[in-house]
């Protein structure tokens, strides 16, 4: 039995209850905006059962979840659905940890995303390069961390998803107020975008080509992203694995920039990536893979092989 859990107006997520649907694999999701209305029976262990859309399954039965832990709604008007609610997420979600399941992902293990620094030294143990990275509060240092690379972007420190921008003289002004939040400055590198969605032992890349910063939001700046399939060389793909596997990540959004000399540099992985955004441009067949790795659990059966 499979589960999936998680919000129905989340599109990475219905994407993949949708492909479960369409292979005709056995599923049952969990809906977070309809906790109130489900049940959950906890006994000793892992022992316990979940109710939920008119089905009653056995926990030890579950051989394999994808987890979208997205915050649930708050009913504000009703208090008792209101505790049972944050009851049943923070039970369930502690029970992802511990399932004797495959678990995409382990909360435990997307908790590396929630400090850059310590990932970073995570992604160059991985044997990917790194970008210069300066974190401080400090304008005077944070001035001459400009002077010597002279182009430098910043973002946040957690997995909070931030827009990265360029630092500009005009920014000069304003450099103070790191004083009350430390941030992350790093070396602009230049290059290709190059997204790496892993599935378990299947890669799949997107090469972005954008004049943004941050392509992600390159609408805000007037700007449009290009995205297309891209073949990675084998051993950036077998790279790319190795790296979500040390992280325990069996699904992983990995952030890659390939810079003009040929080395590849590894911003961050995403242990909850949106991979959507990038199937629907590209077609690459992200869902279906994410299905098949779930399955494959579910009969026991080996990982897929690396695939660029």
């Amino acid at each position: 039995m499979i589960l999936f859990y998680g919000c129905p107006d989340d599109d990475p997520l219905t994407r993949a209850v949708a492909a479960a649907r369409a292979a005709g694999v056995d599923h049952l999701l969990l809906d977070q905006t309809r906790l109130a209305r489900y049940d959950l029976v906890c006994g000793p262990g892992l022992a316990g059962r979940v109710g939920a859309e008119g089905r009653t399954v056995p926990l030890d039965a579950v051989t394999a979840v994808y987890a979208r832990p997205l915050d649930p709604p708050v009913d504000r008007a009703d208090p008792a659905a209101r505790a049972r609610t944050a009851a049943f997420h923070g039970w369930f979600t502690d029970w992802l940890d511990t399932a004797d399941a495959l678990v995409v992902n382990r909360p435990r293990a997307m908790e590396s995303n929630g400090s850059k620094p310590y990932q970073a030294q995570l992604i160059a143990r991985a044997g990917f390069a790194v970008p210069d990275t300066l974190v401080s509060d400090d304008p005077e240092e944070i001035r001459a961390f400009h002077r010597g690379h002279g182009r430098v972007v910043y973002k946040s420190l957690s997995g909070i998803r931030s827009i990265v921008r360029e630092l500009t003289e005009a920014d000069g002004a304003r450099l103070h107020l790191v004083r009350a939040l430390p941030t992350q400055f790093q070396a602009y590198v230049p290059g290709r975008d190059v997204r790496v969605h892993v599935v378990g032992e299947r890669v799949f890349a997107a090469a972005v080509d954008c004049a943004a910063i941050d392509y992600r939001y390159a609408g805000r700046d007037g700007l449009h992203a290009e995205l297309s399939r891209y073949e990675l060389p084998p051993e950036v793909a077998e790279r790319s694995v190795a790296l979500a596997a040390g992280l325990g990540l069996s699904l992983a959004g990995i952030d890659l920039r390939v810079r003009p000399d040929g080395t590849w540099v590894c911003f961050e992985v995403n242990p909850m990536p949106a991979y959507s955004y990038y199937e629907s441009h590209t077609g690459l067949p992200i869902a279906a893979a994410l299905v098949e790795l779930l399955a494959a659990a579910d009969l026991g059966a080996a990982p897929a092989r690396v695939e660029v």
